[in-house]
């Protein structure tokens, strides 16, 4: 298992990578869903697994929206 520093900054660091694949019209928001669908599919599913008090996903999503500005919908 990965340890959750190394979890943290690698998601953190992917979200921009997945988002700068993405087409962002006006009012697009960013779906942690497909950004999770795109980790499995790349290789980088074992991100998503570490241990943390919450759920590693609900961690895992704070981090994303955190970092591609969506904690308003929080």
């Amino acid at each position: 298992m990965t340890k959750k520093a190394e979890c943290e900054m690698a998601i953190r660091q992917l979200a921009h990578t997945w988002a700068g694949t993405k087409a962002q019209p006006p009012g697009w928001h960013p779906s942690f869903g497909e950004f999770k669908d795109w980790l499995r599919a790349q290789g980088y599913g074992h991100y998503l697994e570490f241990r943390s008090v919450m759920s590693a996903n609900d961690v895992a999503e704070q981090w994303f929206d955190q970092e591609l500005k969506q904690t308003w919908r929080n």
